[in-house]
């Protein structure tokens, strides 16, 4: 997946079909249905993967988009400002719209 529309997309779709299926009620509010996103950005023109960050316990579509779009510009920043991506772990705080560091994973093997 490459936006965080497109994510939005699988996400509805998983939960159609999980609805469909009897599976589960799909409702995202209750905690029926969570969503981690991982998400890495890397620089234009280059081939090598970028650092991936993990969102979790992302629990409605809106908050799916809003977390990934902030997590991207995030990232953007921090590469063009010459720094590095650390792998970490991360919370989306939807009262400032921003993620926040749960725990690094830089020295984990997950």
């Amino acid at each position: 997946l490459r936006s965080s529309a497109e994510a939005a997309e699988c996400m509805k779709k998983l939960r159609q079909i999980l609805r469909y299926t009897g599976s589960c009620d799909g409702d995202m509010e209750k905690g029926s249905l969570r969503c981690d996103a991982n998400v890495s950005v890397r620089l234009k023109g280059s081939n090598t993967f970028g650092t991936r960050c993990e969102i979790k316990n992302l629990n409605s579509i809106r908050y799916i988009v809003q977390a990934i779009d902030y997590e991207i510009q995030r990232q953007i920043e921090i590469l063009e400002s010459g720094e590095e991506i650390s792998q970490d772990t991360l919370l989306f705080d939807v009262a400032s719209g921003k993620t926040k560091v749960m725990r690094s994973k830089e020295d984990a093997s997950d």
